[in-house]
């Protein structure tokens, strides 16, 4: 097949796709690829893949363009590999990627080359069908096009009310970021409202399917968290952290900006209102902060 069938063919499907030379280079990059991770073709080709570009991290934050890229795998083993991670979109959130890895062989039979093809399993997509059949003007946050208060307590009360008739566990997560002020009073409010929608996303991207993300208000954010335990509830919590650790949002100075949340989380128990629930998290939240910050802490 000609090259330039086989680009059109690529440019065509909707995974990102691109190519690495044997420098780790990038040489191709298909429109899949622009809308995924929101880089533009002249902004990826000719950077290598580790230039504060996709960055992959595991969902426990790991480095893998430093320890565990795929491609890098592909090339050594000559072999395919496939892996589920996140990814770093050009607006500092974090998007989660399937992705397959395969290396391109030379006529010496040594990998000259790789090439990736990730497909987006964003699970925030449900929350915002959600949001998109209901008035938005009322239970969306117009900055974060998330949830708003008034729907993570529409969440949390609908929980509650399966959980007194079913049984049904669930609970509570509330995520506050770390030192924000310090952010708007250095950058501005422009930037500040970036890194909120930077966390949000990622926050959105780190949860589960049937979990609510939503804004609470300020830099605060709430998970409501169906059908789950204290270990699971620790877990989305602290998969979220690590996550939003690893974002961030560059200034086209060479400077970043990043933030840390610290998060409490709370199950919740036969006779709770929500704010007796809200309460208990809110001390789990406090703990962490007092505790040093960027940190986890959930109770039963």
């Amino acid at each position: 097949m000609r090259e330039d069938v086989l680009a059109q063919v690529l440019e065509s499907i909707g995974e990102g796709v691109y190519f690495l030379d044997g420098g780790g280079r990038i040489a191709f990059w298909n429109k899949g690829a622009e809308r995924i991770t929101g880089y533009l073709k002249e902004e990826a080709v000719g950077a290598m893949c580790s230039d504060n570009l996709l960055r992959h991290v595991d969902e426990k934050g790991r480095e893998l363009c430093i320890d565990g890229c795929p491609m890098a795998a592909a090339m050594e083993d000559c072999r395919p590999m496939e892996g589920e991670i996140f990814l770093h979109h050009k607006d500092g959130h974090r998007v989660p990627v399937a992705v397959h890895a395969s290396p391109i062989m030379g006529k010496a039979g040594k990998a000259i080359g790789s090439i990736e093809i990730f497909t987006d399993r964003s699970e925030r997509s449900d929350l915002l069908a959600e949001l998109q059949t209901l008035k938005k003007e009322v239970l969306t946050d117009p900055l974060t096009g998330l949830g708003n208060r008034r729907f993570a307590e529409m969440s949390a009360e609908a929980a509650i009310r399966e959980f007194e008739a079913d049984g049904m566990e669930f609970g509570l997560i509330i995520l506050d970021i770390d030192h924000f002020k310090n952010v708007n009073d250095e950058y501005g409010h422009t930037i500040g409202d970036r890194v909120l929608r930077m966390i949000g996303w990622t926050l959105a991207n780190a949860v589960r399917r049937r979990d609510a993300a939503a804004r609470w208000g300020g830099e605060e954010f709430v998970v409501v968290c169906p059908r789950v335990n204290v270990s699971v509830l620790e877990e989305v919590a602290e998969r979220a952290r690590v996550l939003i650790e690893r974002s961030w949002i560059g200034l086209g100075d060479g400077r970043r900006v990043s933030c840390t949340v610290s998060a409490g989380g709370a199950l919740a128990r036969r006779g709770d209102s929500l704010p007796a629930l809200v309460a208990r998290a809110d001390e789990r939240l406090y703990a962490c902060k007092a505790a040093g910050r960027n940190r986890v802490a959930v109770v039963g």
